[in-house]
């Protein structure tokens, strides 16, 4: 099949410089949710109908599978549509979605699609208040006769619930021709697709309607309000989901996955934690309230504390991280390792059962086993130019507040003292220290505030 996605509307009721369709739902933009819906059906071709905004379009989304047409000026959704048509292939039949309307479901797109075989295929919905979309109009042998905007409806057809998604499927062949038929005689004076229904009746062809599975599958966005609303809906749909996986949930309403999460069994989501990216969370991992995780996979068993932030991180089994601990890119620990709060990790190698409980900074370094490091330890790493490597062997004990001017190895079982900088190698086995000598000055004053 073919499949136009119309995206050149400007969204004015956005108030927005970013065009409509490239506003973000559940972490990714309208109009890439459509193609993905598209890309299921494995179609001959997909061409993007583009306009206001289009260079910022075409350059987010852009790839080697999509055609684009540029609808300019925009004169509605047929003049759209005959934009699409020297872009598309001859195969028998054409769906056409729109790039506003993101939560369209591979299934019912595959049962239109199938409807279309030999007749024109419209996906309607009933509304309780259909305000705003276009109303199937029937006869009285409950055929399909025509489809009226709201602009253009009488009082009674207004009161008509079964309203038009917009997405239609129709043999190729009948769509160039029953577009070149359309007028523009209306109160928009734009070329309205709905317009082919009147055609299609008055060449004979059946027109069949499939019905969407319920009403946010056919919601468009066209302002602020609606996106916010569809965000939630969007964010339900996945927590069901992820209940009927068996995952615990300590309120479904206070999720927010914008990307694509993994969970094995008994697992367990806090509220308020937000998901971006790909995340695994395996067996029996438990992430407190207002975490945020990004591209990271926890192992199992692990815990994770309020308000930890995980971003392109591997946690391995059995972890305890935070409260407030923050694990950046490159970062990767090993069974049992403990990060606490305000402990924060970059490009850090950690082998099993090390310790990092408070207020360190360990960026660009290898961290053996059984390796405990001290409160308000950091690792030098960078010299306002470059970045160096710090090693830290197995069995080694970092004293509080040391520094570790990179590149530097501690060896194996070395212990550092509090209050050491560390600017040589550390042997292994030796406690290493390097402070200045304790002196107690007698009859200092401390200063005082000059009296006013």
């Amino acid at each position: 099949m073919n499949i136009v996605i119309l995206a050149a509307g400007q969204g004015k009721r956005m108030h927005s410089n970013l065009p409509k369709v490239l506003h973000p739902l559940a972490g990714k933009a309208l109009v890439s949710h459509v193609i993905d819906a598209a890309r299921s059906l494995a179609p001959r071709t997909i061409c993007l109908v583009y306009g206001h905004g289009g260079d910022a379009v075409r350059t987010t989304i852009d790839a080697p599978d999509l055609r684009w047409a540029l609808q300019e000026p925009q004169l509605g959704t047929g003049h759209a549509v005959q934009q699409a048509m020297p872009q598309l292939s001859n195969a028998p039949t054409t769906l056409v979605l729109y790039g506003d309307v993101p939560l369209i479901q591979p299934a019912t797109l595959q049962a239109l699609v199938h409807a279309a075989r030999d007749a024109l295929a419209i996906l309607t919905v009933e509304l309780a208040d259909p305000g705003g979309y276009g109303r199937i109009v029937r006869d009285a042998t409950n055929q399909v006769v025509r489809i009226v905007e709201q602009k253009d409806a009488s009082a009674e057809e207004r009161a008509i619930r079964e309203v038009n998604s917009g997405i239609v499927a129709l043999p190729t062949a009948r769509l160039a021709e029953w577009l070149s038929g359309l007028s523009n005689d209306n109160a928009q004076q734009e070329y309205y697709l709905t317009d082919i229904v009147g055609l299609a009746v008055a060449a004979g062809v059946p027109i069949r309607t499939v019905s969407a599975q319920g009403q946010w599958e056919v919601l468009g966005v066209n302002s602020k309000a609606q996106l916010a609303e569809l965000e939630r809906v969007a964010q339900r749909r996945t927590a069901d989901r992820l209940l009927e996986q068996g995952v615990r949930l300590a309120d479904p309403a206070r999720l927010d996955v914008r990307g694509e999460i993994s969970c094995g069994r008994d697992v367990f989501i806090d509220v308020n934690c937000v998901f971006e990216g790909r995340v695994v969370l395996e067996e029996a991992v438990e992430v407190g309230p207002c975490c945020v995780l990004r591209n990271a996979t926890i192992g199992a068993g692990s815990r994770l504390a309020a308000f930890s932030h995980i971003d392109g991180a591997v946690v391995g089994p059995d972890g305890v991280i935070g409260p407030f601990a923050r694990l950046r890119p490159g970062t990767e620990l090993a069974a049992g390792v403990h990060v606490g709060n305000f402990v924060e990790l970059k490009n850090a190698k950690v082998a099993a059962q090390s310790k990092a409980n408070h207020l360190a900074y360990v960026g660009d370094a290898i961290i053996g086993s059984r390796v405990n490091i001290g409160a308000g330890t950091i690792t030098c790493n960078y010299d306002g130019a470059n970045k160096f490597r710090t090693i830290i062997e197995d069995d080694v004990f970092i004293g509080s507040d040391t520094q570790l001017v990179a590149p530097v190895t501690v060896g194996r079982g070395a212990t550092l003292g509090a209050g050491t900088t560390l600017t040589k190698n550390a042997p292994p086995d030796t406690l290493t220290i390097s402070r200045a000598r304790q002196v107690s000055i007698s009859g200092w004053k401390r200063p005082q505030k000059a009296n006013k």
